[in-house]
């Protein structure tokens, strides 16, 4: 038996006398809990509710092949409480969380275990009712037919929890989707029908309530939208002032002028109100085709598993016990698709396509930090698609939840810590991450090109991009870039100079100067007591 085997079947047995080890627990604390016959009495007002019993024949309904339903005698949702004692919390909670949750605690299910039914799944079908819905809820009505590991709303997911607990949410809620169909269309491309072009979300997400409405109000399965499509006004300072400079020309269609400014007392303002951008729009969850995200990668289904599994901390025991179940949905931040100019251009090969695909740096894009070029990159990228748009074309932002490179915002600032304590030259650079990260760069562009792919795009003509990366990535999934360049170089601030004089000399594309490793030490960012205040 191959090592990989034999470690996962192990993992099996583990797993299997832990869940015999839990439910025997749990039975012991049933016993000590559930026998509670006497009730404490109801204040003015307060309704009677079902007693411990009706829960007890909730939880052997669950263990039974019938799937339980919440007591049509009790809310989920809990009513304003006066304060408590703790004992009295722990008291009112131990049966309320018998009605949200009336089986005993499941860590794990496995394939062939009583009921269990995955609803059909294939990956790249062409008909959306033969690739099916993707499935994760563990709701009575969808439990047995789950065909996918994880949550809806990536990290999100924890807040939903959170609410539940709480009494503010009922887990049974059935969202009403009438009118929230895509502002835009993005239809079907035959890229979607190859199961290895797009591994990272569900390319059917947004036509969920359409495509799957028998799934949702005839068979009552919780199926829910992975993605939403629609339309705005982007309102940026920065574009206010380019127009005003004549740099971009309001059109009326791309560029508008803003309504006018309303003074502290309520008259219109003479002021210059600015402009406004008419963008299109999209949010989309991580869904994760597990044999298309290993292949992506280069590595085996089972090692990616075991490490999701593993350096998660043991959250998702699924990944182990159920090989059948190819769908993960990861707690991570989703990705934001921003087009400037008509949405329907993107597929046509005739009209050209500006894109700049950006990583999220909250410091820089949202509160103006100048150690990095990510706003001034993001900005002047979105003047370009603007200008593209403008000329007949259409401009595409796609943003990505990847903060810090992937490594988070608390690594970040201790790298920047590092780096400003230490000399903040361009050679120590790359090596402050490492020496905390133990790595420069977990982004990992891999599964980028996908939104690419899901939009039709099947060549790029502009892209604003230094990353070799990024650039690659969209490369070899078969897309062509015509062109590509970088940030002028009068919008570099002068403390990130560190940071491009590195890029550059570690191999980055540059329309500009070359630097090798000598230059780097003359590349220094400003010290800390020079912003001393």
């Amino acid at each position: 038996m191959p090592v990989s085997d034999a470690v996962l079947t192990q993992i099996l047995t583990q797993l299997e006398a832990l869940q015999v080890s839990q439910q025997t627990l749990q039975a012991k604390l049933d016993a000590l809990t559930v026998p509670r016959t006497t009730s404490p009495p109801l204040s003015p007002g307060q309704h009677a509710t079902s007693s411990p019993t009706s829960s007890l024949a909730q939880a052997e309904a669950v263990m039974s092949s019938e799937a339980p339903t919440a007591s049509p005698h009790r809310s989920i949702v809990s009513p304003p409480a006066p304060p408590a004692t703790t004992t009295s919390i722990a008291e009112r909670d131990r049966d309320r969380e018998k009605v949200l949750y009336p089986s005993r605690v499941i860590l794990t299910t496995y394939p062939d275990a009583h009921g269990i039914k995955p609803y059909p799944l294939q990956w790249g079908a062409s008909d959306p009712a033969v690739r099916g819905p993707v499935i994760c809820s563990r709701l009575p009505t969808s439990i047995k037919q789950r065909n996918a590991i994880g949550a809806h709303s990536g990290s999100y997911s924890i807040y939903r929890a959170l609410a539940i607990a709480m009494g503010t949410l009922d887990p049974s809620h059935k969202p009403d989707y009438t009118k929230t169909e895509p502002a835009v269309p993005v239809p079907p491309q035959p890229v979607w029908y190859d199961p290895s072009k797009i591994v990272s979300f569900d390319p059917w997400g947004h036509l969920v309530p359409q495509v799957y409405r028998r799934e949702l109000e005839e068979l009552g399965l919780d199926v829910r939208p992975s993605i939403a499509v629609t339309r705005a006004h982007m309102k940026l300072s920065e574009i206010d002032e380019t127009t005003r400079k004549g740099e971009l020309q309001i059109d009326g269609k791309v560029l508008l002028k803003s309504r006018p400014l309303i003074n502290a007392d309520g008259t219109e303002s003479t002021a210059d109100p600015g402009v406004e951008i008419a963008i299109s729009k999209a949010a989309v969850e991580p869904v994760w085709y597990l044999p298309g995200v290993a292949e992506r990668f280069g590595i085996s289904e089972g090692l990616l598993r075991r490490a999701l599994f593993e350096d998660t901390g043991g959250m998702y025991p699924e990944l182990i016990t159920r090989p059948d179940i190819k769908v993960f949905l990861p707690p991570i931040g989703n990705l934001t698709a921003y087009i400037f100019g008509n949405p329907a251009y993107l597929s046509d090969e005739s009209k050209e396509l500006t894109l700049r695909v950006h990583d999220e740096c909250n410091g820089s894009d949202v509160f103006g930090s100048d150690i990095c070029t990510c706003k001034p990159y993001l900005t002047y990228a979105i003047e370009e698609c603007i200008r593209g748009a403008q000329r007949g074309g259409v401009g595409l932002v796609v943003y990505f939840r990847k903060e810090g490179r992937a490594l988070g915002e608390v690594t970040k600032y201790l790298v920047y810590n590092l780096r400003k304590r230490g000399g903040d030259s361009a050679d120590k650079y790359f090596k402050a991450t490492e020496l905390i990260a133990g790595v420069k760069d977990m982004r990992f562009q891999a599964l980028m090109p996908d939104v690419l792919h899901w939009l039709g795009i099947k060549k790029i003509d502009n892209m604003v991009s230094m990353s070799d990366m990024k650039y690659n990535a969209i490369v070899q999934s078969g897309i062509p870039i015509l062109k590509r360049y970088d940030i002028p170089e009068h919008l570099v601030p002068p403390d990130s100079r560190v940071e491009i004089d590195a890029k550059i000399a570690a191999g980055y594309f540059t329309s500009g100067k070359k630097i090798n490793e000598a230059d780097l030490v003359k590349t220094v960012g400003r010290t800390w007591e020079e912003t001393e205040h």
